[in-house]
């Protein structure tokens, strides 16, 4: 497995190609906007974009996702379909953050907790973890113990749980009871921010260091 990240929008959201090393078949992660940049990463790495994956439905996730799909002709997987009001209001959520008009959607195919999806010869685990949204998801790839996360935890911090629809409990348990029994030298690429391990905010994330948690 090799990916890429590749940070879009004004939100710096950290955008990921992710791909098969020996298929070179390709998804890619939360394209939330300026597909050209990412089509001319797919071109220059060589890779065929079969996919595209989201963790949730927040317009910084999402907003290149119906582009890249009707352009290349492939489908939109995820996220859970607790998000799908999100999807439905994409207009609104443009307006209100400045950004690209945006359509709304329905995704191809909407994931639950214990769903794997696949990149050539790939299997990422799906593992439903609300709190930010409700029908957020991390996809998980056991074989190179790396999980792309979204908003759901950062280096140094969580995700907001001041939308609608989001709680803060279930974030923390999302994390604790979801994503540290996956292990400590997990690495994980945020939706927004540098990469880090489980085990690291395990020990020193103010929100959810174990020392709170236990």
């Amino acid at each position: 497995m090799k990916y890429q990240i590749i940070p879009v929008t004004p939100f710096q959201q950290n955008c990921s190609l992710v791909w098969c090393d020996e298929s070179m078949k390709a998804a890619v992660i939360d394209p939330g906007g300026d597909i050209d940049r990412i089509l001319s990463e797919v071109k220059k790495l060589g890779v065929s974009l079969e996919k595209v994956f989201l963790t949730h439905g927040h317009i910084d996730h999402v907003g290149g996702a119906k582009l890249l799909s009707e352009q290349l002709s492939i489908p939109i997987i995820g996220p859970h379909k607790a998000d799908t009001f999100w999807l439905d209001n994409l207009v609104e959520q443009s307006q209100h953050f400045g950004l690209k008009a945006c359509e709304p959607f329905t995704s191809t195919q909407y994931l639950e907790d214990g769903d794997s999806v696949t990149i050539g010869n790939l299997t990422l685990q799906v593992l439903h973890c609300p709190g930010h949204t409700p029908g957020h998801v991390v996809f998980f790839c056991e074989k190179a113990k790396t999980a792309w996360v979204g908003d759901v935890l950062f280096h140094g911090s969580v995700g907001r749980t001041d939308f609608p629809q989001s709680n803060h409990d279930d974030l923390i348990s999302s994390i604790t009871k979801k994503l540290w029994p996956l292990g400590r030298d997990v690495e994980f690429i945020p939706g927004h921010g540098p990469i880090s391990t489980f085990g690291s905010e395990r020990d020193q994330n103010p929100f959810v260091a174990d020392q709170l948690f236990g």
